[in-house]
C-alpha cells in the first residue's frame, strides 16, 4: 500500500434515490497535495465530496482515509479523525456569533488551551473574524462568510480538508485572498481536495487534478499539464482555464 495516499476512493457509486450520480469514481489524494476536482455543473463534484465525507452513503465501492476503510463510518465521526468538509454554500449559522460558529468546529474538544490555540490561529489567518467575533454571522459579507466556514473547519485541526467551491460568488480580489489562505494551509501541512467550477483558479494552485463528466472521471494529470492543454480545456473545462 502506498503510505503517501491519505484519502482514496475505489470505484464508488452514489445515488440520489433511483438516480445514479457517480458511476465508479476512483481517485487518490497524496499527503501534502492540493488536488483539484473539476468539471461542469452537474458533473458530480459535490456528490463526490459528500460521499468521501460520509454525508452520502456509497452504494458500492470503498473510501479509505489514512489507510483505514471509512466507507460506513458516520459523517459526524470523521472530523475527529482529521477529515473535514467545507460544503458548498458555506452553511454558517447566521443567528449565532462568529465566535459561536467557530466553537462549533471544536465542540468535542475538552482541552481549553488547545481550543484557544486553534482559535488564535484562525484569527491570525482571518483578522476580520477576530475584529468582529462577537457579531452575528449573518452580517458578514459573502467573502467573510467563506472565511468563517473555513475557519470553523480549521477548529477541528484537519489533516485533509475538502473544500467545495470556495470561490463561488466572490469578487476577484476576495477569490485571490481565499486561495492564498488555501495555499498557506497547505504549506502548514493540510492536504486539500478542492472542488472548483472555475478551473483557472483551481489549476493555478493544484499539484494534481481530476476531471469529472457525467459522474465519471474522464481525465487526470498534473495541474500544470491540464491547465496548458487547450483540447482538455475546450472539451471538459468550459474553456476558462487558458
Amino acid at each position: 500500500m502506498d503510505t503517501d495516499i491519505v484519502l482514496a476512493a475505489d470505484r464508488i457509486v452514489a445515488r440520489y434515490g433511483s438516480i445514479e450520480a457517480l458511476h465508479g469514481v476512483s481517485l487518490a489524494i497524496r499527503r501534502g497535495q492540493i488536488v483539484a476536482l473539476l468539471g461542469a455543473n452537474g458533473a458530480g463534484k459535490s456528490t463526490t465530496l459528500r460521499t468521501l465525507s460520509g454525508l452520502i452513503a456509497a452504494s458500492s465501492g470503498s473510501v479509505r482515509f489514512l489507510g483505514e476503510d471509512i466507507t460506513r463510518v458516520p459523517a459526524h465521526r470523521l472530523p475527529h479523525r482529521g477529515l473535514v468538509h467545507v460544503p458548498e454554500g458555506r452553511r454558517i449559522f447566521g443567528d449565532m456569533t462568529i465566535r459561536e460558529n467557530l466553537d462549533l468546529g471544536s465542540f468535542t474538544l475538552t482541552d481549553d488551551a488547545e481550543r484557544r490555540r486553534r482559535l488564535d490561529h484562525v484569527f491570525e489567518l482571518f483578522p476580520i473574524l477576530a475584529k468582529r467575533h462577537n457579531g452575528d454571522a449573518r452580517n458578514l459579507s459573502g467573502g467573510e462568510q467563506q472565511m468563517l466556514a473555513i475557519g470553523r473547519a480549521l477548529m477541528a485541526a484537519p489533516k485533509v480538508l475538502l473544500l467545495d467551491e470556495p470561490s463561488m460568488g466572490l469578487a476577484p480580489q476576495l477569490i485571490k485572498e481565499v486561495m492564498n489562505i488555501v495555499q498557506r494551509l497547505n504549506r502548514e501541512g493540510v492536504t486539500i481536495l478542492l472542488v472548483e467550477q472555475n478551473s483557472k483558479v483551481a489549476l493555478k494552485f493544484a499539484d494534481y487534478g481530476y476531471v469529472l463528466k457525467g459522474g465519471r472521471i474522464v481525465l487526470e494529470g498534473r495541474g500544470t499539464d491540464l491547465a496548458n492543454d487547450d483540447a482538455v480545456v475546450s472539451a471538459y473545462l468550459g474553456g476558462v482555464a487558458a
